[in-house]
């Protein structure tokens, strides 16, 4: 889709600055005409160099021609006239200085693509609050439905204490009236009847009260049960799915306390409902009557608050924390045999009754059937302390918890030994850890059980890359938490999924994610040019078994090395936007064609699974030709011994004069390299004290420190295969040419 027509389909706000851009000189009907064709053209490059803005400004002409032709061929008189126009106009202003006409269209097009960054931007926020908006009045909205159960509940509470009022008053005068019957003889006639007809209007009044009590905890009931559906249908599995994405590094929206704000109101109010059911009985048993409203319903009323409790607390027994190696806290669900592993869970209704109440064991694999484990399918035990008391001490909100801290997994050995003949790998078998604990209400027991999601079970930590990516792909295209036969059959992943998983892990570790621009690359690379932007379907084998490109490693395991290189060496680069990191060595040259010599860009090695980065710089030929120069890749295991900034503040290559230079100067796009390196160089040491032993006496060692050197001029340089450190007979050469000070400073060592 092209600029000019993602322009068009903008708001008036936009358009109206769209609009401001184009003026007499530079008309917008050329853009409306040449929309394509000025798109397509270099007029950055163009902008500084002046043959190349005298020839495109000549071209610019001939397509006007052309346009002009096409309206004539459709007699299309106003339309040739505009052309005529415009054409003579270019000529008076621009003819003469291309230049210019070069650089206004390049800011033309750089402004447009402002105005549509900023409409997108502009897009995506108000989305985004739609979106905050409608979740904040959905949860306005249940809160409010919820206090209104609470408020329903306390106003039957009044209504039962009126109740027993006008009871208590009923049974006084009825019970007076008959001891007055018997012990008073010829009382008037009159005064009885009119005794007994208000202890009769109290009798009709007391029976309509009863159907009103009656009548209104019925209607609260059914509204708790909507309430109960929302709570354990609705957003209890959004907070589950949203713990999934947390857990494989998406946004941690995960709190748990406003749903235990619902659970635990709702729980009240239908444990005082209970209450109140029972203080009904009692009024029953006092005095009742055929018809009586309280007798026709009182067990219907009863067993169905016991079942909307019971639902909602066997509902609200959950996994707050999934089970984890503190070793690896970004990685959660992969375990390794022998080593401890913590989970947390949670009662979401808060009582303080159950307080010490409930004991929750832990079970292993407890519902795997024969579909799921399948032939040479590992059985686990579970050692450690596997049962804990729920307490509202094991967490700082106060609510009800139970932390397993010292959990560890050993595989039974006497369970049979695994055969190669299954069709799941050790990463692609899926286990789950079950909890139960009982809860005694209205002296019946209730079960409450909860699993976790499905883990992977590792016996080495070489399998956890391959074991996290197992989880990623399960929990990307899943909700369900006991489906684990999910490879048997593993369904496809659309880019549009899998390169938002990509960013996360990314995010999760670091500060920055993945831009557009990165991912394009890890889409093509993964896909191939272009079938990334069509929303293809990716296998699981392409993701992480199948060799990528025809090197020894997969895709996944590309990006684990380059994650553990971010992680260990260049996480501050990073954070910092220092790294381009992915982008195609194709790119890599467009980016840096038109950029001043010395502008170099950090990209990360394609062809290296333990993770590299490298550095491309661009310089000019002696017929200004853009020549473009890539060092050997750079892996953990010689970052480990220099810093990276140091690498590129040190590097040398050697000149024509055979003296060392440093070939890097700015930053892509045009950052000095000082600027965007110099806070994380080295700083030299301080002198040493008068009292401190110089080591280099001692030991008979003059100390050094270690630069990255190539030995033949740039100009020279065509491949990575060219650039060698430096031979000892070089330095020697490098040691008689410079004064013993700088030679105190540096030494050269390979760059492997």
């Amino acid at each position: 889709m092209s600029q000019w027509y993602e322009l068009q389909q903008l708001n008036s706000k936009f358009l109206e600055q769209v609009d401001q851009l184009y003026d007499d000189n530079f008309p917008m009907e050329i853009r409306q005409y040449l929309g394509h064709w000025l798109e397509t053209q270099d007029w950055e490059h163009a902008a500084t160099n002046d043959s190349m803005a005298t020839l495109l400004f000549h071209e610019m002409l001939v397509q006007l021609d052309d346009q002009y032709s096409r309206f004539t061929l459709e007699n299309n008189f106003l339309l040739q006239h505009n052309i005529r126009k415009i054409k003579r106009n270019l000529q008076v202003f621009f003819q003469e200085d291309t230049i210019y006409m070069a650089l206004t269209i390049s800011n033309c097009l750089k402004e447009e693509k402002k105005i549509l960054d900023n409409a997108q931007k502009a897009e995506q926020n108000h989305i985004g609050h739609i979106q905050n908006t409608v979740i904040q009045d959905k949860q306005k909205k249940l809160d409010q439905k919820v206090r209104n159960v609470k408020t329903g509940v306390q106003e039957i509470e009044q209504e039962i204490k009126s109740l027993e009022d006008l009871q208590d008053e009923f049974d006084f005068r009825s019970k007076t009236l008959q001891s007055r019957e018997l012990e008073v003889n010829g009382l008037a006639q009159n005064e009885i009847k009119q005794e007994k007809l208000q202890i009769h209007n109290m009798k009709l009044t007391l029976d309509k009260k009863r159907k009103e009590v009656i009548n209104k905890t019925a209607c609260l009931l059914n509204e708790t049960e909507q309430i109960n559906g929302i709570l354990i249908n609705e957003e209890l599995l959004e907070w589950k799915r949203r713990q999934q994405i947390a857990c494989i590094g998406g946004p941690p929206n995960t709190c748990l306390d406003q749903l235990q704000n619902w659970f635990t109101l709702v729980a009240e109010s239908l444990q005082q409902v209970r209450q109140q059911l029972k203080k009904l009985e009692e009024l029953e048993q006092k005095y009742s009557y055929e018809g009586d409203p309280i007798t026709q319903n009182k067990q219907f009323l009863e067993e169905r608050n016991n079942n909307l409790f019971c639902n909602l607390i066997v509902s609200s027994f959950v996994v707050e924390r999934q089970p984890c190696m503190p070793t690896h806290p970004q990685r959660p669900m992969v375990l390794k045999t022998g080593v401890q592993f913590t989970v947390k869970l949670r009662l979401l209704v808060r009582l303080p009754e159950l307080n010490y109440q409930l004991r929750v064991k832990a079970l292993f694999d407890k519902d795997v059937t024969e579909k799921c484990s399948g032939k040479g399918f590992r059985k686990f035990n579970i050692l450690g302390t596997n049962t804990k008391v729920m307490n509202m001490e094991e967490s700082t909100n106060g609510s009800l918890a139970a932390e397993f801290r010292h959990l560890q997994l050993k595989e039974q050995k006497n369970a049979g030994t695994r055969t190669t003949e299954g069709p799941l790998i050790v990463t692609e078998e899926l286990h789950s850890i079950s909890f139960e604990t009982q809860f005694c209400h209205q002296n019946q027991i209730i079960d409450l059980e909860t699993t976790s999601l499905p883990l992977v079970v590792i016996s080495n930590v070489s399998q956890l890359p391959n074991g996290w990516a197992s989880i990623l792909w399960y929990n990307m295209l899943v909700s369900d938490s006991k489906n684990l036969a999910f490879f048997n059959n593993p369904p496809v992943a659309k880019w549009s999924q899998l390169s938002e998983v990509l960013s996360w892990q990314f995010s999760s570790v670091t500060k920055r994610g993945l831009s557009v621009e990165q991912l394009s690359m890890l889409g093509e690379k993964l896909l191939g040019l272009n079938n990334c932007f069509n929303d293809n379907g990716i296998p699981w084998t392409r993701f992480c078994k199948e060799n990528l490109n025809e090197k020894p490693f997969s895709f996944w395991l590309w990006i684990e090395g380059i994650l553990e290189l971010i992680k260990k060496h260049l996480l501050p680069l990073w954070n910092d936007g220092c790294i381009m990191g992915f982008v195609s060595k194709e790119k890599e040259r467009t980016l840096l064609k038109d950029r001043n010599p010395g502008t170099f860009l950090l990209r990360f090695s394609e062809s290296s699974r333990e993770g590299a980065i490298t550095f491309t710089w661009v310089e000019k030929s002696p017929t200004d030709e853009s020549q473009f120069h890539s060092v050997e890749p750079y892996t953990k295991h010689q970052l480990s011994a220099v810093t990276f900034p140091d690498i590129v503040r040190n590097y040398k290559v050697m000149a024509a004069e055979n003296i060392p230079e440093n070939p890097l100067k700015y930053l892509y796009p045009d950052h000095p390299k000082d600027q965007a390196f110099g806070k994380y160089y080295s700083r030299p040491k301080d002198p040493a004290e008068p009292m401190d032993v110089d080591d280099s006496k001692t030991s008979g060692y003059i100390k050094t420190a270690l630069i990255s050197v190539s030995e033949v001029h740039p100009s020279r340089l065509q491949s990575t295969e060219n650039l060698l450190p430096m031979s000892p007979e070089e330095y020697g050469e490098l040691e008689r040419q410079l004064s013993p000070s700088e030679m105190d400073t540096v030494m050269c060592s390979y760059s492997n």
